[in-house]
């Protein structure tokens, strides 16, 4: 996976999922005062636990740029990420495939974080937890593979969505031996360990799949393709009504454009955000489960977020055929 032999005992840490290893990267390196540069939106643990950690998360947004119905067009303005960093800045946090936009960043994108962070000596926390779900002709790269990175990056793993089982609650971190302890000492004085059995499962699942690698036996052949089916089967429903889906390289999630939709919920006078009215209302007048996407920001960038929700791809067929039928159902 990194172009190198992994030390199972010391560059390896299991986790109570991603989630607790994600908690101990922060707080093994952030301290009161410190700074964490964020690609947003992001997932909404990282700005908890630099909170708890005292620390401040300086958001760094992805904009559309030219034809913003594909994931893989919203893009880092160079200047605005550079100007994020100072001498305060401990780590950069980044996903790909990213939660929620899609979007899998390239290797020449990644060369470029890396570039960064190298140039400011800062560690580097790549939550990959959607590594498996790769759509198309698309490669997912991992920064700690390119050339001066494994150094300084840690690596977010998880069972859940490795294998569909994220109630087990299993996910590891991988990086050198020398940040790796770091981590180890925080889970050892929080939850201790992972649940063994689990574990056991889930190593007995990565050997299975080793043995039917790229066979039609293997679930991670499966698996993407599926969900990339669930994906296209969702947004024709919202094309059919007048949405604009934006297509995703990756992951679980799509965005989608309500914007010629023509729906306007001032009249509640809720005081919240267009998408927070709109997938309530969903949910409530349609039994329409979606998610808004103003919550993956911070309050400075929010607007960007203008009329976009999210919708999960990763239910089951019955589950998806329902949603589309709701979906044609809304139309004008």
């Amino acid at each position: 996976l990194f172009n190198r032999n992994i030390d199972p005992m010391t560059e390896v840490m299991t986790a109570v999922g991603a989630y607790e290893a994600i908690y101990a990267a922060i707080t093994a390196f952030i301290n009161e005062g410190d700074e964490a540069v964020v690609i947003e939106p992001h997932f909404d643990c990282y700005a908890g636990d630099m909170e708890l950690s005292g620390g401040k998360l300086v958001r760094v947004p992805l904009r559309p740029s030219g034809d913003g119905k594909y994931a893989k067009n919203w893009t880092l303005d160079k200047q605005e990420f550079e100007a994020a960093f100072n001498e305060r800045t401990k780590l950069l946090i980044t996903t790909t495939p990213h939660n929620p936009v899609g979007k899998i960043f390239s290797r020449e994108e990644l060369e470029y974080i890396g570039s960064v962070c190298k140039k400011h000596n800062v560690i580097i926390l790549s939550d990959e937890v959607y590594e498996r779900v790769v759509f198309d002709d698309n490669e997912h790269a991992r920064i700690g593979s390119l050339p001066g990175m494994w150094e300084r990056t840690l690596t977010i793993g998880s069972a859940g969505k490795t294998f569909s089982v994220t109630g087990w609650k299993i996910g590891w971190a991988l990086g050198p031996a020398n940040l790796i302890s770091q981590l180890q000492h925080v889970s050892s004085c929080s939850t201790f360990t992972a649940p063994t059995l689990l574990q056991e499962a889930v190593a007995g699942a990565f050997e299975y799949e080793r043995g039917v690698a790229q066979t039609d036996e293997a679930y991670f052949k499966w698996l993407p393709g599926k969900l990339q089916q669930n994906c296209q089967m969702l947004a024709d429903a919202f094309s059919d009504i007048g949405c604009t889906p934006v297509w995703p390289d990756g992951g679980y999630f799509m965005l989608v454009d309500t914007a010629n939709m023509g729906w306007d919920f001032t009249e509640l006078n809720t005081g919240r955000c267009y998408d927070v009215d709109c997938v309530k209302w969903l949910t409530r007048e349609f039994k329409l489960a979606t998610i808004p996407i103003s919550v993956f920001y911070g309050d400075q960038n929010r607007h960007l977020a203008a009329k976009y929700i999210r919708v999960c791809c990763a239910k089951s067929d019955e589950t998806i055929e329902k949603a589309c039928q709701i979906i044609r159902s809304l139309k004008k």
